[in-house]
């Protein structure tokens, strides 16, 4: 039997829904895992909802969703909440992403999940986490994008406040959350103890601070927003050039030598402000004036390839046509598709994560319709019989 994945015996229940949870279930699916999305029969998954439609199905929700089964359950049901206690009884992990407490109104918080199955590993994501004066706050994105203080280090000082061009704070999350319950399970195999994994948006938004957080704390100096350069390295930034602008990230001395000399500049290397990282981050904005002095006489196309011959990184500003249509895009298997029975052909980014001796298919199965999967989820638990509801 062909495995698919290194997870191919994990069995996960998903109760998540929109963004955050759908992303570390999606991850676990790819990874091989057999997820199982559990959905109310009347509400389902927000994000069904989301456009844009490809023959009314929401691309947003295949894109979150490929390759998972559902079965719609109603909690509050005595048939339904027995079909679900035999799910989790037979489960490895649960990920659910509803505001805390809301698991305990339903009478399944992590107490009860443990008492059903002492080895699942119970992942929570939620806003602010299960502990903690926020704790019992609603949040999306964008709130803790702005709580979380990348907002206030991303754009330009003059433009106001700049959300991160992508949904960072659920893809973190759903990040962190895949993460924790990996590390749940490793332990789990020494220990055969089931754990709950806690992960907050706003934690995470903390954690991917990185050095906006240990600046502040070394010198006490608030990091502001710079716009597309570095804070700390220079020249790491976007140049203009004759037609477009480009990426040069010269990351230490030897680099900056190398981009001197693709320029044929080598007054910029001689320059005594500029002899030293700390130096030319000081003097960024006379440092950027003489480089473009130089890059603005000739294509983005032509100083990409003079540049990258010299070994210094750098590389366009794809807009997203771009990126999917890239040749390295394309080899490295980061645009799939799946063959929905409603949509057709369905194109979306691929996994990233490429492990030796899996295969990481071009075509993955699709997301799958509300409650389309009640029987092989019912088999499962040995209810077929209970399929009619």
């Amino acid at each position: 039997m062909t495995r698919t994945g290194p997870l191919d015996r994990l069995l996960v229940i998903d109760l998540t829904r929109v963004l955050a949870g759908p992303y570390a279930t999606m991850v676990l699916a790819d990874m091989g895992a057999r997820v199982i999305k559990v959905e109310a029969p009347a509400t389902a998954d927000d994000a069904r909802e989301f456009g844009p439609f490809i023959n009314g199905k929401s691309a947003y929700f295949m894109s979150l969703n490929r390759g998972k089964e559902s079965i719609a359950l109603n909690l509050k049901d005595d048939h339904d909440r027995a079909i679900f206690e035999k799910l989790v009884a037979k489960a490895d992990v649960l990920v659910e992403n509803y505001r805390p407490g809301t698991m305990e109104k339903l009478g399944y918080g992590w107490d009860r999940l443990k008492d059903i199955n002492p080895k699942l590993i119970y992942a929570a994501i939620s806003g602010f986490g299960h502990t903690g004066p926020y704790r019992a706050r609603a949040a999306y994105d964008m709130v803790v994008q702005g709580m979380g203080g990348i907002m206030s280090v991303t754009g330009y000082p003059e433009a106001g406040p700049t959300r991160v061009g992508t949904s960072i704070g659920d893809i973190t999350a759903g990040l962190f959350g895949f993460a924790g319950i990996m590390s749940a399970l490793y332990d789990r195999e020494r220990t055969g103890k089931g754990a709950m994994v806690d992960v907050g948006m706003l934690d995470c938004q903390v954690a991917i601070l990185e050095n906006a957080i240990g600046r502040y704390l070394a010198d006490g100096v608030v990091p502001q927003p710079l716009g597309a350069r570095h804070p700390s390295i220079t020249p790491f930034e976007a140049f203009a050039t004759k037609d477009s602008h480009i990426i040069v990230a010269a990351g230490n001395r030897t680099l900056f030598e190398k981009l001197c000399g693709a320029l044929e500049r080598p007054d910029i290397m001689a320059d005594p402000d500029f002899e030293t990282n700390d130096l030319r981050t000081q003097n960024h904005e006379r440092l950027k004036v003489e480089l473009e002095k130089t890059l603005v006489t000739r294509s983005a196309e032509e100083w990409l390839r003079v540049i990258g011959d010299a070994g210094v990184p750098c590389g366009p500003i794809n807009n997203v046509e771009q990126v999917v249509n890239d040749a390295h895009i394309a080899a490295r298997n980061m645009i799939i598709r799946t063959d929905d029975p409603v949509a057709g052909t369905v194109r979306m980014a691929g996994n990233p994560i490429k492990v030796t001796g899996f295969d990481d298919p071009r075509k993955r199965r699709p997301a799958p319709q509300l409650d389309g999967d009640r029987e092989a989820v019912l088999e499962l638990i040995g209810m077929a019989d209970a399929s009619a509801r």
